[in-house]
């Protein structure tokens, strides 16, 4: 499903084909030619990966990572490496710096798109176009469709993204404004009230099949999707009269 991605490289020559590169693979691309620079894109768009070189002017790539590792709306940014140095202390350094990978140039395209594919999927599983299943529920993002058996789900594209953050995020409690940050954009300026509009729709389209249960409303914090959520829901048999309650 795409996602965003911050270059900080220099050499312009390079950080252009990189930025082409990645946005011919569907990436929305930010540049930045030093540390100042991309800590202000960083500020105003928080991006989903930073692609680093480790020789900047000024500050250095790893003191770089090291600050977004540490700052609590940065923390999970998922950080690409790359440098011409290759030896086995240089990488270890990287990774302990909070780099998710270390790439060493040269590289070929194909490798750094499958190495920031990777590091997507494992990081903000969200992003990855990779089929998810749970409860008999099947979303298709790079598709764009939902199934419960052989039964599709027809959802708006706010309702499937929407969808789609539950299920690679079962079982965590999200409060309406982060679910506005991360299906919706930071920077995109709506109520919190809308994610209550949009969860409705979700689950009137989720209701024939019974789907509806795995979305919890957490009262006072926001909303979860519970994987085992269908065990709770009972099943009518035939014939049987329904229990007055307590």
């Amino acid at each position: 499903m795409g996602g965003s991605i911050l270059v900080v490289e220099d050499e312009a020559a390079i950080r252009d084909l990189l930025a082409a590169n990645l946005q011919r693979a569907g990436y929305r691309v930010m540049t930045a030619g030093d540390v100042p620079q991309a800590e202000a894109l960083v500020r105003d768009s928080r991006p989903d990966l930073v692609l680093l070189d480790w020789v900047l002017p000024g500050v250095p790539g790893l003191t770089f990572a090291r600050r977004l590792r540490s700052d609590q709306r940065t923390k999970d940014i998922s950080i690409v490496l790359l440098s011409a140095r290759a030896e086995e202390q240089d990488k270890v350094t990287a990774l302990e710096s909070g780099a998710d990978d270390y790439v060493t140039k040269p590289f070929s395209p194909r490798e750094l798109l499958a190495r920031i594919k990777a590091v997507m999927r494992r990081r903000a599983p969200q992003l990855a176009d990779d089929v998810v299943e749970i409860a008999g529920l099947r979303i298709d993002p790079a598709a764009h469709t939902v199934s419960a058996g052989d039964k599709p789900i027809d959802l708006w594209t706010t309702e499937l993204r929407l969808l789609h953050y539950f299920m690679t995020h079962p079982g965590r409690v999200f409060s309406r404004a982060r679910l506005l940050d991360e299906v919706w954009g930071e920077h995109v300026f709506v109520e919190e009230r809308t994610v209550d509009v949009h969860i409705r729709r979700l689950r009137q389209a989720l209701a024939p099949t019974g789907h509806d249960k795995l979305i919890e409303t957490v009262r006072g914090t926001g909303y979860r999707f519970k994987p085992d959520g269908l065990q709770a829901v009972p099943v009518a048999q035939p014939g049987a009269q329904p229990q007055p309650s307590a």
